[in-house]
């Protein structure tokens, strides 16, 4: 097979995974709008519903025909501080990153912010969002897409699938914030998962992440469509404050977990 041939067959692979998982947010979507106008529901629980249904599928879909491969090895080696890590690291960029959008005035449509918020105040947004999303996600875009354009970038040239699906991984947010957000927070899953050949990290970074916006909501939900500066009243200080506390966490759990990973990989 020509190097050409291996790049169009990657290629074809992974938007075979893309529109899977799309289709099957769609498929779900619909049903549960069919649903609704025979049973009484409200909107959220409706998508709260039909998220997690469609996350139960792409996860058993995905691991049915192995596309993202499941292994116990990363976790029968106990990698308990790494993972320790991972929530810190999650933790330390929740702030700095609202507060990059929140500079780059990029704000999220009214109707997507509204159908969050809905989802947000209902228990089965939890099980959705907080829980079966992130493992559904890295499923997708770690263990199938990056892991199918590492196979054809190899070692040398990882840095490229890594950008490429962190990309492919914001796009599929569908909104300039999200975007943004999204390509991000991927570029760091990404090397997780080049450096671990492992889903873990990334789910545990992809759950704190989720879990503690369900929980702003629900603690502050007239914040939801704020910002940091909102947050604190304006106080410019108190912001540079929590950026500064944020980024103590941040750069020492990356350093961390790069030390960590390497060694690791290096035992592997």
């Amino acid at each position: 097979m020509t190097i050409r041939n291996t790049f169009v067959r990657a290629g074809v692979d992974v938007m075979l995974y893309l529109i899977l998982f799309l289709l099957l947010q769609i498929l779900f979507s619909s049903a549960a709008m069919l649903v609704g106008k025979f049973v009484e529901m409200g909107p959220g629980v409706s998508m709260a519903a039909s998220s997690a249904l469609s996350a139960v599928a792409t996860i058993w879909l995905f691991a049915y025909r192995r596309w993202s491969p499941y292994s116990r090895r990363y976790l029968a080696g106990r990698p308990w501080a790494v993972l320790l890590w991972v929530v810190l690291l999650a933790f330390g960029s929740i702030a700095p990153s609202e507060w990059m959008l929140e500079q780059l005035e990029l704000d999220m449509p009214a109707d997507t912010l509204r159908l969050l918020e809905q989802v947000m105040a209902t228990p089965w947004g939890y099980m959705a969002v907080g829980v079966l999303t992130p493992v559904a996600e890295e499923m997708v875009f770690r263990g199938a897409v990056l892991r199918r354009l590492l196979a054809v970038t190899g070692k040398k040239r990882h840095w490229v699938a890594i950008v490429i699906s962190a990309l492919v991984f914001g796009g599929c947010h569908g909104n300039d914030p999200q975007f943004v957000h999204a390509t991000l927070v991927g570029l760091l899953l990404g090397w997780m998962y080049y450096r671990t050949d492992s889903i873990v990290p990334g789910v545990v970074f992809h759950w704190v992440n989720n879990s503690v916006a369900f929980v702003a909501y629900n603690l502050l939900p007239q914040s939801s469509n704020g910002t940091i500066s909102d947050l604190f009243g304006g106080n410019q200080t108190t912001v540079m404050m929590l950026l500064l506390f944020s980024l103590c966490i941040f750069l020492p759990s990356l350093f961390q977990l790069s030390q960590r990973l390497r060694r690791i990989e290096g035992e592997s």
